[in-house]
Order: C-alpha cells, then structure tokens, then sequence
C-alpha cells in the first residue's frame, strides 16, 4: 500500500502551471458538454458548479495519474473511473438524463449511462494529449 501511496505523490507531484492549464482546459471542457448536453437534451448536472466537483477535483487528478501511460491503459483505467461517476451520478440523481434523448433512442434507455460511461472514459487520453500539448507550448 506504502508503495501506491508513493507512486501516487510522485504523478501528482507537478508544476503549478501544468496543474492550472488542466484546470482551464478540463473546466472549460466541462461547461462545454454540460451545456451541449442540455442544448441537445442529452443530459446535464443537475448544478452548474458539478463541473468544478467532476471536471477538477475528479478528473484533473486521476488524469495526471494515468498522465503518460499508453491510451488503451488510460482509457481502461478511465473507463473504470468514469463508470464510477456516471453510476454516482445518476443513482444520486446529481445528473439529469433527459426522457427519451437520443442515446435512449440509438442505444436503449439501459445502455444509457454505460455509453455516456464509454464516450467520457475518452476524456482521459485525449484531455492528457491536449494538455500536454498546450503546456509545451505556452511553458517550454
């Protein structure tokens, strides 16, 4: 346990700078799809200040775990974490799914958040691309 706890504060051991350019670009992500999700009658956090909770203090964190693993393993590490925030979130009844939407349509209503689940758990490979991406540019 003493050796994931030390790996653990050793990927979470970054420059401020990298920290606040995923907190930007997560959080900016986050208003982003929640508002596509309730334009497009998808679904949406029942609050908009969710996107802080899930976007910085959930995601940021566990991306910078996953931070230079190959994109399968983030994705399947991701895949676990997010099947555990869209169980939460819709068991919780923080999330809305709106009756009916299009995934209902295209997937069937018990594959809704299973597929929300797949389609986030992208978020991980790609938001470490695109953060890596801007961090060399703007710092290095």
């Amino acid at each position: 346990m003493k050796e994931l706890k030390d790996w653990m504060l050793l990927k979470l051991t970054v420059d401020k700078r990298l920290i606040l350019t995923y907190c930007i670009i997560y959080f900016s992500w986050g208003m982003l799809m929640n508002w596509f999700g309730a334009e497009v009658q998808i679904a949406k956090f029942t609050y908009w200040w969710q996107v802080i909770t899930c976007y910085i203090f959930y995601m940021v964190p566990i991306s910078l775990l996953l931070r230079g693993l190959p994109f399968h393993a983030q994705y399947a590490y991701g895949l676990v974490a997010m099947c555990l925030l869209e169980f939460g979130g819709y068991a919780l009844e923080t999330s809305y799914a709106y009756p009916n939407n299009l995934l209902d349509q295209f997937f069937n209503v018990r594959n809704f958040s299973l597929a929300m689940a797949l389609f986030f758990a992208l978020y991980f490979p790609i938001g470490n691309w695109a953060v890596g991406k801007v961090y060399r540019t703007l710092f290095k």
